[in-house]
């Protein structure tokens, strides 16, 4: 199963979606507040709870990028059953820092009070992949189009409840996870580098591996690395 990131749906996913259906069965989901699940609402246990439900007692294996990376590791705290192998992109335990939890809260509640008060979604999307996490990404790799299809009241939904700020940290919660892990980050997203490396030393059985020549988005960036990288660690 893929758990796509904010903004995103379930189409999201491009070349590195395409190289991965290639020899694995992808079950690619829409989060609360996006594409097919916009008019759902829920945080991020609700929506971890949803996708453990989604498995239906199956033996899967569990992928996220960014907000579907919390997500997912949300999920795998759960321990639920059937979950073989999760895969995080670009994704942190949370916030530790209460203070700096705060802030990063109130900051998601401003963007989606100027969302909802402006009511456009182009213009909120062009503020938003005009930060510098995606100043390496190609538009064709963005998929407006798929963004597109999200609306702003899913969306501001999403920034409220999804958001980092509103995350209750995992960091203490690491070692329930029992399943192996792999975390990727791009080479130059140094944030998330270092927080990827905080998060699989918490790990039973976890591993990093950095995507050269790409930022936050290292999969869209570097699709032909990223897939080979995830493949090999799902195995056949």
């Amino acid at each position: 199963m893929a758990c796509h990131g904010f903004s995103q749906t379930s189409r999201s996913w491009g070349r590195f979606g395409e190289l991965l259906a290639s020899d694995h069965r992808v079950l690619a989901l829409d989060l609360p507040g996006h594409g097919s699940s916009r008019e759902i609402d829920g945080d991020l246990d609700a929506a971890a709870r949803l996708v453990a439900e989604a498995a239906a007692g199956e033996e899967y294996d569990l992928l996220g990028y960014s907000m579907g990376g919390r997500v997912a590791l949300r999920a795998a705290t759960l321990r639920p059953p059937g979950l073989r192998r999760l895969v995080l992109i670009s994704a942190t335990p949370g916030i530790a820092d209460e203070s700096a939890r705060t802030a990063r809260r109130l900051a998601d509640e401003r963007l989606a009070d100027e969302l909802e008060t402006e009511g456009d979604l182009d213009a909120f999307l062009d503020r938003w992949l005009r930060q510098p996490m995606f100043a390496t990404l190609p538009a064709e790799a963005a998929d407006r189009a798929a963004r597109r299809s999200n609306t702003v009241a899913g969306l501001a939904r999403s920034l409220r409840h999804l958001g980092t700020g509103s995350q209750r940290p995992l960091w203490e919660e690491l070692g329930r996870i029992e399943a192996p892990v792999l975390a990727l980050a791009g080479a130059t997203d140094s944030r998330f580098v270092d927080t990827n490396a905080k998060l699989v030393d918490r790990l039973a059985a976890g591993a990093l591996s950095i995507v050269c020549g790409a930022r936050h988005a290292c999969h869209l960036e570097q699709p032909l690395r990223a897939a080979a990288t995830v493949r090999a660690f799902l195995g056949p």
